[in-house]
């Protein structure tokens, strides 16, 4: 890079980012332009005292120097310590008019936004402080452009252009990065950032593509179908309640309904016939085999993975039998029933007289505008959507669900200050009284500019404070109040309480949930989860609950690797051995407060060295906070402790965990317990230690091979929905419909609930027809002819008959592509699901980013499902070729032009695909 810089151009540095640069390469120092640079860089913490006076503006011959902005009280709005709101006001109008005093003064003013947001904020504060409007607004992606610079032979005169001139009175604005802002003297140039401007340090988190593992509205629906075992219970939606038994290749034009076997290898198999997954059904003759459903893997979107109420297995349906439909119309029937109980539950939610907040405040855009992160995409949009349900005249009821780090608090503190801008109360309620302090910290930290005054009501408070603090609520001095089950309780008591923010609403108990239920038909409630409930879930995904996703994971976050292993001191000692040797410190969970000291004893003897605390929930509160606060602040290297650390603590420096009788845990507790490490960008590490001698129980074993399965980031959904597969559907709405949920499986019966509530909503809900394919110049499969693996796009050639079948070209997914039967399936399936060409993209480039560039086969895949949603968008049940005629029937009637059906004119497969799209766009 320093090569890069001409020699008599100037260049600036900011130290501090340059040291960072440098530390992350490795590297101590550095040689620019023949100068050695050390990553120690000059003391810059008072340039402006530190400067000589033949340094000083009028001595001649100065040097050039820069002074940071955090030197210079003057023109600092914030400071290192935020002041009372009326002096940052002061002190921001003092240094807007000195940069307008620099503009007078022909300085060139540059000013760094990180976002749109930010630039439209500071244009906002410009107008309202009385100066020229529209500072003219530029795009610098990592740096200034040579030309804002200074040459060394040029005057400013020399280089203003008549547009400069025109825009002087303004500042130029650059979407750009920047630490801090510089005062250059010399070269009559200020560089401002928005640190200066909003008066927080900012952090860049920039935007990021989704993880193609990333969990989708969905898939979170489906049981993953890729973890289909042979032996599990599966649905066709036609036939019912089957074994699955696994994957076979039966040949082009086979029957469906027989065995067909094969001793060709999968690769071989796959090149020569068709993939099918094979189902078994109940016995219809005692003298016969039970029968066997082939269906074809293009077809298994009509395949569910079966889980029921209970744990019970379910009995098979017989193939063809009338029970299935029976079934199938008993289960439709329910959920007419349900959706006209939920419909009243919805009328009398809007009914209620709810609250309707007043739109965005400036306040509220400058706060937002101090993000230390630039929001996600997701991130904005959970934002958006609470703040949209907030400023409607109903109670929100609205579920955040995000993995753990990945923003959730920051949607709810946005919620929160809105609250308070508009004059309400809000409640915090979380489940440990460590979580409670860790939240009050963070709000208090995000509100610190603004008047809002915002307490704890815990156990880390005395009986006096938690008096004072209730006394104060009921008044209405205290905007908002962060707690756990204390919150709930009659005797506090709020004088106009406008939002309930509930966090890790699985953690509380029967009794706090049925006050959260009274809750949500008076104010606004927003629930935050990184693994919902089931029945949370279960509302979420079929639309009886309003429900955002945060799925974009930080930047640098890498998944935490998780290690089962028995319980083995040697493995613990070298465990905890490595991360204090990286500067880290360890989390070990012992959930038995008995033999706790015990346990402590024995890691002493391991690691003599170690500074290890101990906290449990029957500790007294200044004690438990003492060791929280020790930990914390790097003062111990271990700490042992209960649960009390599974919610929502955030401590980056803690990057091992080690779980002691890891089978005595729930699925989404152990989630969230992996989930206190690996906050920052260094490699976490997980253990779970289970007994050596003892055996474990079936559940026990599903639960930890889950656990140990779903290690990639914004795995939560997937956690949720498999621990509803280990412990069942469950109790959801009552014994009635967990009956119909036993008899046709949870998806499907999610399924069909979710129509209807999308109806009973209003909502658009778009048909999916089965569109029947039939293109003789295109095989549903491999076909014989190769060259189309090749990259070689086959041409339509006739045999004697007129039939075109010579060199026939291929939609399929071949297996040199996605070598995992159970992977192809699930994207046959998401290509049937696919309803748009929006959802096709997004197909196509999660392909690419998974499996590399598309093959011609795969790529014929997706043009022919491009056809099906143009096919069902125009009411099309069954498109077909034959001798250069295009077929298409719709409403059991052929489509033809002029009485004759449309011809097709070109030879190639890929230009009559094009031909048939253009001629489907016309209808």
């Amino acid at each position: 890079y320093a090569q890069q810089i001409p020699t008599d151009d100037p260049f600036f540095v900011t130290w501090k980012e340059f040291q960072h640069r440098l530390a992350q390469q490795g590297m101590t120092s550095l040689e620019v332009c023949g100068a050695e640079i050390s990553t120690s860089g000059p003391d810059l913490s008072d340039a402006n005292a530190a400067r000589s006076d033949s340094e000083r503006p009028g001595t001649p011959n100065p040097q050039p120097a820069l002074l940071p902005f955090f030197s210079l009280d003057a023109f600092r709005p914030l400071g290192d310590r935020a002041p009372e709101p009326q002096i940052a006001e002061t002190q921001r109008r003092e240094f807007f008019a000195q940069l307008h005093r620099w503009l007078r003064q022909d300085y060139g003013v540059q000013v760094f936004c990180n976002n749109e947001g930010e630039r439209r904020r500071f244009d906002e504060i410009w107008a309202e402080y009385g100066f020229s409007k529209g500072a003219q607004a530029s795009r610098l992606p990592h740096s200034f452009q040579r030309e804002d610079f200074l040459s060394k032979n040029q005057t400013r005169e020399e280089q203003l252009t008549e547009n400069e001139r025109r825009r002087d009175s303004s500042p130029a604005l650059h979407l750009g990065t920047l630490t801090r802002g510089f005062f250059y003297d010399e070269a009559k140039l200020v560089v401002v950032t928005d640190v200066e401007i909003f008066g927080r340090y900012k952090v860049q988190r920039p935007r990021r593509l989704k993880s193609p593992h990333a969990a989708t509205m969905r898939s979170a629906l489906e049981i993953n179908f890729t973890e289909l075992e042979e032996g599990d219970y599966v649905v066709h939606i036609q036939h019912g309640i089957g074994r699955y038994l696994g994957l076979k290749i039966l040949p082009v034009g086979a029957g469906r309904k027989e065995n067909a076997s094969s001793g060709a290898s999968p690769q071989a198999e796959t090149e020569s016939g068709q993939e099918c997954l094979v189902i078994e059904y109940a016995l219809a003759d005692p003298d016969q085999p039970p029968p066997k459903l082939y269906v074809p893997v293009t077809e298994a979107h009509l395949v569910s993975k079966y889980v029921g109420a209970g744990k019970a297995r379910p009995p098979l349906n017989a193939l063809g039998g009338a029970r299935w439909a029976k079934t199938k119309a008993q289960a439709e029937k329910a959920v007419r029933d349900l959706e006209g109980e939920l419909l009243s539950i919805q009328a009398a939610r809007e009914s209620q007289p709810g609250h309707a907040f007043a739109p965005d405040t400036p306040w509220q855009r400058e706060f937002e505008g101090a993000f230390i992160y630039e929001e996600t995409p997701d991130q904005m949009r959970a934002i958006l959507e609470t703040k949209s349900d907030m400023e409607k005249p109903k109670p929100m009821d609205r579920l955040i669900c995000g993995d753990v780090g990945f923003g959730k608090t920051e949607v709810a503190i946005r919620a929160a200050f809105k609250a308070v801008m508009d004059g309400r109360q809000v409640a915090v309620l979380v489940p440990t009284t460590v979580l409670a302090q860790q939240h009050f910290n963070t709000f208090r930290e995000r509100m610190a500019d603004y008047p809002a005054r915002i307490e704890l009501l815990s156990r880390f408070r005395t009986r006096r404070q938690q008096e004072r603090v209730s006394k104060d609520l009921a008044a209405g001095a205290v905007d908002i109040v962060i707690g756990t089950h204390r919150l709930v309780q009659d005797d506090v008591r709020f004088k106009d309480l406008g939002l309930v923010i509930i966090d890790e609403e699985q953690r509380f108990g029967v009794m706090q949930k049925e006050k959260f239920k009274q809750l949500r038909k008076l104010v606004d409630v927003l629930t935050l989860s990184a693994t919902p409930i089931p029945r949370t879930l279960y509302l979420a995904l079929t639309g009886a609950r309003d429900m955002s996703t945060i799925e974009t994971p930080p930047q640098d976050r890498l998944p935490v690797e998780t290690i089962v292993t028995h319980y083995d001191e040697r493995i613990i000692r070298d465990a905890i051995q490595r991360e204090l040797n990286r500067g880290g410190q360890v989390f070990f969970l012992h959930n038995r407060v008995m033999t706790i000291d015990t346990v402590a004893q024995k890691l002493k003897a391991l690691i003599p060295h170690a500074r290890i605390v101990v906290g449990h929930g029957q500790m007294h509160s200044d004690d438990l906070e003492e060791v929280m606060t020790r930990f914390v602040n790097g003062q111990a290297d271990v700490l042992l402790s209960t649960t009390i650390i599974e919610s929502g603590l955030d401590i980056p420096n803690a990057n091992t965990i080690l779980i002691d009788r890891a089978d005595r845990f729930g699925l989404s507790d152990l989630y969230q317990l992996r989930g206190r490490v690996g906050r920052y960008k260094h490699q976490a590490y997980a253990y779970l230690l289970l007994p050596r001698h003892a055996g474990l129980l079936a559940d026990a074993r599903k639960r930890i091979s889950a656990i140990k399965q779903y290690s990639t980031l914004g795995s939560g959904f997937k956690i949720a929905m498999r621990d509803l597969e280990i412990r069942g559907a469950g109790n959801l709405l009552g014994p009635e419909q967990s009956g119909h949920i036993l008899a046709v499986g949870f998806e499907l019966y999610c399924q069909l609930l979710k129509q209807s509530i999308a109806v009973l909503k209003g909502e658009h809900v778009k048909p999916r027809l089965e569109v029947q394919v039939r293109l003789d110049f295109l095989a549903m499969g491999p076909a014989a002819d190769h060259s189309v693996v090749s990259g070689q796009l086959p041409v339509v050639g006739a045999t004697d008959n007129g039939r075109q079948t010579k060199n026939k070209a291929s939609a399929y997914i071949p297996f040199k592509y996605i070598s995992d039967p159970r992977q192809r399936i699930d994207i046959y399936r998401k290509l049937a699901q696919s309803t748009d060409n929006q959802a096709l993209q997004a197909l196509r480039d999660e392909l690419r980013d998974r499996f590399g560039s598309l093959p011609p086969p795969m790529e014929f895949v997706l043009r022919v499902a491009e056809l099906k949603v143009l096919c069902s968008d125009r009411g099309v049940t069954a498109m077909e070729t034959r001798e250069d005629k295009l077929m298409l029937t719709r409403n059991n009637d052929y489509i033809t032009l002029a009485g004759k059906f449309p011809r097709l004119t070109k030879k190639e497969a890929k230009t009559r695909l094009d031909e048939i799209k253009k001629l489907l766009l016309a209808l």
